[in-house]
């Protein structure tokens, strides 16, 4: 059987229904997997289903993190927050990480993985990192190659794409400050940005800050990435 990977979506409480992008579920199908939806849990027993039913996780992309989460007031660049998702998905995470299962974050999902381990984030990057490059376009797809990022030899970020560096897309106003605990850097932007981290021990956990699921449209190598999660997740049952 092929694993199963979860992936978070959001509570779209307003129109009524739970929302993922599709390129998350295309990209894990085309890594070999099985793509599961998983919606917004608050009972406890309903996160250890959830846990056993999958081999590994993908924390999607999405609005901000709260920024009480690591002990800050918001700035006035903050416009959307959802509690709600917050605590549905750091509850998610504690487990899945405390279980040691393959973990992938995306964006949001890498903001996460860091507040969770004690890290913290730049609320807004244009305001808050002097000299930062354009991390947010207006009016550029997603599926638009931005910037680039430099990757650190001897990490399994590099072995996965065995380049020094690569082009990805940029979708976000927040990025890593203060790195959390068990993790290292794994690429940065020519601004110093963190843009990819991994953890210092020998478990499967890899954020980045862009968007690989959207890239892989008319980039194919990015797949690496989901064909290494899926594969972790395998190797882990």
């Amino acid at each position: 059987m092929k694993p199963i990977i979860g992936i978070t979506s959001f509570d779209e409480q307003v129109q009524g229904y739970h929302s993922i992008n599709n390129n998350y579920v295309n990209a894990v199908f085309a890594a070999g997997g099985i793509p599961v939806s998983i919606p917004t849990i608050s009972n406890e027993e309903d996160y250890e289903a959830y846990i056993h039913m999958v081999d590994g996780l993908i924390f999607s992309g999405g609005i901000d993190i709260s920024p009480l989460r690591y002990g800050e007031n918001p700035l006035k660049e903050i416009k959307r927050i959802s509690t709600i998702r917050d605590e549905y998905e750091f509850g998610l995470f504690d487990r899945a990480y405390k279980k040691k299962l393959p973990i992938l974050g995306i964006c949001r999902g890498l903001q996460l993985m860091n507040i969770y381990l004690g890290g913290s984030l730049y609320q807004d990057i244009s305001r808050q990192l002097p000299n930062s490059l354009g991390h947010c376009p207006d009016f550029i797809t997603i599926e638009e190659e931005y910037h680039s990022i430099n990757i650190r030899k001897g990490t399994r970020f590099h072995r996965i794409f065995d380049e020094d560096k690569i082009y990805v897309n940029s979708y976000h106003h927040q990025g890593i400050n203060r790195l959390g605990e068990n993790l290292k850097v794994a690429a940065v932007a020519d601004d110093g940005l963190v843009e990819a981290v991994e953890a210092a021990d020998d478990r499967f956990l890899i954020g980045v800050q862009f968007h690989p699921e959207a890239l892989l449209k008319r980039k194919p190598k990015f797949l690496k990435l989901f064909e290494d999660l899926v594969m972790a997740a395998k190797d882990n049952r």
